[in-house]
């Protein structure tokens, strides 16, 4: 019978990863639950709630500037805040319910880890675990469990796209994972992260840097390009689309009241005014 852990057979893929889901998981609720409570900043008090309600019931007809101009970005990540406020959930399982969200970071994270230690060892799986733990040891991280902020949340779309758009150089990756596949995805992922926060737009842009690498001929990498491309497009689209249009019927263009001027010619276009 083996008695060292070097002589055990390393974890397959999904068993490293999902031990690595329930320990983050652990952690992260823990967090929350051992401060006793969530934190609320001003921006908790002034628009993440009134945003998470938006998202539920559109106001533009009847308020203007009820949050201040925080009232425009895109609210759909504070629906669960506004959802755990309207049920009376105490301070500490708000927030381990908010901190459990950020699992969604840690497949990625993970992949990322997996692209660049490729070593099918125990070795291997701890120091793509002390990678992922790495991410997530960062100050401002770290402040994201004892808040109501998204912006952990927005960025997480970002971290899959630059996990899918690295897949390919895993040596490791399911055989339905070819590198035009994972371009869409990543493109799709890249498209949400701007919808969700549009100061993600100029991380995303750099994304297609990855995209033209795939691909051992140039015809191959202008088709993964254009792939990626379009499905950034269509993420965009499908994550922005219905709060963009709503934007734009009450002020005329999709992305905030005083930037009419720059949709003019496409509205004159059309033949339609706000």
């Amino acid at each position: 019978m083996p008695t060292k852990l070097r002589d055990l057979a390393p974890p397959t893929a999904r068993a490293e990863l999902g031990a690595l889901l329930v320990v983050a998981g652990l952690f992260f609720i823990a967090i929350p639950l051992a401060l006793g409570a969530i934190g609320l900043s001003w921006d908790a008090l002034n628009h993440h709630i009134y945003l998470g309600w938006t998202a539920f019931a559109p106001r533009f007809d009847r308020d203007f500037l009820a949050a201040s101009y925080q009232s425009f970005q895109s609210p759909y990540l504070y629906w669960p805040v506004y959802k755990l406020y309207q049920a009376g959930f105490s301070g500490q399982w708000a927030g381990a319910i908010l901190a459990s969200l950020n699992l969604l970071a840690v497949p990625p994270l993970w992949m990322l880890a997996r692209t660049c230690i490729t070593e099918t060892s125990w070795y291997g799986s701890a120091m793509r675990w002390l990678a992922v733990a790495l991410a997530f040891t960062s100050a401002v991280v770290l402040s994201m469990f004892d808040t109501t902020a998204n912006d952990l949340l927005a960025a997480i779309p970002l971290v899959w796209a630059i996990a899918l758009g690295m897949a390919p150089w895993d040596p490791q990756r399911a055989p339905w994972m070819t590198p035009a596949r994972l371009v869409v995805l990543s493109g799709l992922c890249a498209g949400m992260a701007v919808a969700f926060k549009l100061s993600n737009g100029p991380l995303a842009i750099l994304m297609p840097l990855l995209w033209v690498l795939q691909g051992p001929s140039l015809l191959q990498r202008v088709r993964h390009l254009l792939l990626g491309g379009v499905a950034t497009i269509v993420g965009l689209v499908l994550s922005y689309g219905y709060w963009g249009w709503q934007l734009w019927v009450h002020y005329g263009n999709p992305i905030f009241p005083f930037y009419g001027h720059w949709f003019a010619p496409l509205a004159g276009w059309l033949g339609w005014q706000p």
